[in-house]
């Protein structure tokens, strides 16, 4: 008996012995570099995604150890652990980098995508367009988790008066053709709920939010149950409670020393990877508690009229990036982080930002942005463009004519990206603003619908988000004729009777 024992244990010792050597053959094959394809962050660590660093195109990255594998539906993502140059360590997403240094440093079809992205200029400081990254991402699709092919969708901000009377905007869309909310989570100086993220992170808005995780969670079940497409949205890089409890990731006047204030509110740097790391836990907290089908993020910019400000503003730029560059990597490791959870991310950006020609002051760049993201959402609301845009007198008066003209300029920047993403637009649901014109229309469902139709008839078919910053839901009831019309299956007849 012993002896059998004995030679069981030496067969044990041999099998560990050579699968030690194999592994360390391995281990060793692997102390290798390979190179970054595109600008990508470091991460600290795989589970709680905390930032370490930033890898550039081209870099070299010494792998330390063999991948690690999580399995989604549609693909494998590996990371490696990984040294930089400059000595970081830390994990990088293994679709991020090529053992052919050559393969890596090359830009994606260059002949084709080059021309087209060097049109535009950088006439207001927001970065050289040719610095952003333009390789092409796989747009997942969750089995699990499947995007209604167009969303008709109502904003719904967090007050308690609406997330508690939300049978009523259910019972709204079950009369309509409405599959989607856009639910606040996060809005500047209004946290919706108290959130572990917040607690780390921001405790003052921690302290400031309503104990409503509870009514969160009936929500977005009710949603599911219905049928409805729940989407939780983040306001980002407009934060007052985040700055205030981490001054040192803010935008710093320069002339008063103090925290800028702007547009009534502090701003923190989207240069931040702290922010970054924020904004990304709370997503995901989100998602993990409540269900949230898709993340939408919300000014994802630097502040408006960047052009006369920055000069006296202290950027906190730690990585010597362009605007543009920072908003497209915070969109990366958004979509890469959230994605895990079988979540989708959307991404709002101005009107402005589909116009050709020139980058953007704040950094939002159409084609980057839309690489990477898996819905983009542009906020064309017809009183924001100023008289004769287009051609068209007080434009805010032909909602039809002003979306359908916006609507193709957006779709050709979405022939200036490899991987673009499903264009969901924010279409105007209140009054003409009175500064504006006096006499502006009232955005009634006629008004509604003409806006809607404007951006199909222009090819814009992933759907629509009403902007009504009450949420009232008796100004949506009054507007129901709009919500009650599948733009989409219109659109799609109107395409089999030209072919």
């Amino acid at each position: 008996m012993m002896k059998k024992f004995t030679t069981y244990f030496f067969c044990i010792v041999m099998l560990l012995s050579a699968a030690c050597n194999e592994a360390g053959a391995q281990h060793k094959s692997l102390l290798r570099p390979v190179y970054a394809k595109v600008a990508c962050s470091i991460l600290k660590d795989t589970e709680s995604a905390e930032i370490a660093g930033l890898a550039r195109k081209g870099d070299a990255l010494l792998v330390l150890r063999p991948s690690f594998i999580f399995i989604t539906d549609t693909t494998i993502v590996d990371t490696y652990k990984v040294r930089c140059e400059d000595g970081t360590i830390g994990y990088v997403y293994a679709k991020y980098v090529s053992t052919d240094k050559a393969e890596a440093e090359a830009r994606y079809m260059p002949e084709y995508y080059d021309p087209l992205i060097s049109k535009a200029k950088n006439t207001f400081g927001g970065g050289d367009p040719m610095g952003c990254d333009i390789y092409p991402r796989k747009k997942e699709q969750f089995k699990d988790n499947v995007m209604p092919e167009a969303c008709y969708s109502l904003y719904l901000t967090c007050n308690n008066s609406v997330l508690e009377n939300i049978d009523e905007y259910i019972a709204l869309a079950k009369r309509t053709k409405i599959n989607t909310f856009v639910i606040d989570i996060k809005e500047d100086g209004f946290p919706g709920f108290k959130a572990d993220a917040m607690k780390k992170y921001a405790p003052s808005a921690y302290a400031r939010a309503r104990d409503n995780e509870q009514l969160y969670k009936e929500v977005v079940r009710k949603c599911h149950e219905n049928g409805i497409w729940a989407v939780g949205r983040i306001v980002v890089f407009k934060d007052y409670h985040f700055t205030k409890d981490n001054p040192d990731c803010a935008l710093w006047n320069k002339a008063t020393g103090e925290m800028l204030y702007h547009n009534k509110s502090h701003w923190p740097s989207a240069y931040s990877r702290k922010v970054w790391e924020y904004n990304v836990a709370l997503a995901k907290e989100a998602v993990q508690k409540f269900g949230f089908n898709e993340i939408n993020f919300d000014y994802v910019r630097f502040p408006d009229r960047m052009m006369k400000i920055e000069s006296g503003i202290e950027m906190r730029n730690k990585y010597g990036e362009s605007k543009l560059q920072a908003i497209q990597r915070f969109v990366t490791y958004a979509v890469d982080e959230i994605h895990k959870l079988h979540a989708y991310v959307s991404i709002d950006v101005f009107g402005e930002a589909a116009n050709p020609g020139y980058t953007t002051a704040y950094g939002q760049y159409w084609p980057a942005i839309s690489n990477v993201a898996d819905v983009i959402s542009g906020m064309p609301y017809p009183d924001h463009f100023s008289n004769g845009y287009y051609g068209i007198q007080k434009p805010w008066n032909h909602p039809y004519e002003i979306m359908r003209a916006w609507g193709a300029r957006a779709m050709g920047r979405q022939a200036e990206t490899p991987s673009p993403a499903i264009v969901r637009t924010w279409v105007q649901a209140y009054h003409v603003l009175r500064f504006v014109d006096r006499n502006g229309i009232d955005y009634d469902a006629a008004n509604i619908e003409k806006e809607i139709r404007g951006l199909y008839d222009a090819g814009l078919t992933g759907g629509y988000v009403t902007w009504l910053s009450s949420s009232n839901i008796e100004r949506y009831r009054s507007q129901a004729a709009a919500f009650n019309i599948d733009y989409y299956r219109i659109w799609l007849s109107k395409q089999t009777v030209d072919k």
